[in-house]
């Protein structure tokens, strides 16, 4: 009969070939601390200087509440976006070879090295009722610049790559035999598509999901241009902070960016329950 070992049971961490796990968790801990802990906590504790009367009179402030709106809304809807034609990109990049391949594949990650300034500048010109599109737009009735809807584009155009580079490279694991062997066995594209390739793509579809929806939620940038920043139209949150800050109402600022901090919180929270269980539904 054996016996198990006298120091066997519950172990803080694996045992590993490869040292230094104290030191580097030590770096780790005191790095996390120092750029995202202390901070953060300094915001929430002045904006609970505030007092929960007047926080809550904040948040409740209906121009808050519209910003906020649309700050998210207008975020999740070109995130939503991303994820659609993010994936086709992705999906002609590593399916296809044609000229002018390595140029596309360069284009996508412009909007990392474009400052959002410039972005918002580009795209206010083009989308403006007097701009090269904008001005073919107007006789059909569609308003782009200075809408909700110029700030979709604008966080569309922020994020496609994250949503691209977080796909591309799952999709290049695939091997083309399997949807070969799919279609041999009489599956349509259709039921190849949802049936073979999404179930291995919807973790990093949902990972590049939540990338631009976090990148849309705290863009300004590329929205305040584009956005014409009417209160109550096309006012957005990081805006409103900004407005409060120049009025030197610090409490105010910090009470609405705490609202954004504990909002995206709680949908990058559903985001990632999401994807755990979507990895272990689907491997």
């Amino acid at each position: 009969m054996t016996t198990a070992p006298a120091n066997a049971g519950w172990r803080f961490r694996q045992p590993s070939v490869i040292p230094g796990f104290g030191l580097t968790l030590g770096f780790s801990l005191a790095y996390l601390t120092l750029i995202i802990l202390i901070p953060l906590s300094g915001l929430v504790w002045r904006s609970a200087a505030l007092g929960w009367t007047d926080f809550w009179a904040i948040a409740t402030d209906r121009r808050t509440l519209n910003a906020l709106k649309i700050s998210f809304g207008t975020a999740f809807l070109a995130a939503v976006i991303n994820v659609v034609f993010g994936t086709i990109v992705a999906w002609v990049l590593v399916r296809y070879r044609f000229p002018g391949r390595r140029i596309a594949d360069a284009m996508v990650d412009l909007p990392f090295a474009l400052p959002t300034a410039v972005a918002g500048i580009a795209l206010t010109t083009l989308y403006a009722p007097n701009g090269w599109i904008g001005q073919l737009l107007m006789p059909l009735g569609i308003k782009v610049a200075y809408t909700p809807l110029g700030i979709v584009i604008a966080l569309v155009f922020v994020g496609l790559p994250f949503v691209v580079r977080t796909v591309q490279p799952i999709m290049e694991e695939i091997d083309k035999e399997v949807e070969e062997a799919a279609a041999t066995l009489g599956a349509s594209r259709l039921q190849t598509i949802t049936r073979v390739l999404f179930p291995g793509l919807a973790p990093a579809i949902i990972t590049g999901f939540s990338l631009a929806f976090a990148r849309g939620v705290g863009e300004y940038g590329s929205v305040i241009f584009i956005a014409g920043n009417l209160p109550f139209k096309s006012e957005i949150a990081p805006l409103l902070i900004v407005i409060r800050l120049e009025e030197y109402n610090y409490e105010a600022a910090t009470a609405i960016a705490a609202i954004m901090l504990a909002l995206s919180f709680v949908m990058l929270l559903v985001v990632n329950l999401v994807q755990t269980w979507s990895r272990k539904r689907y491997g």
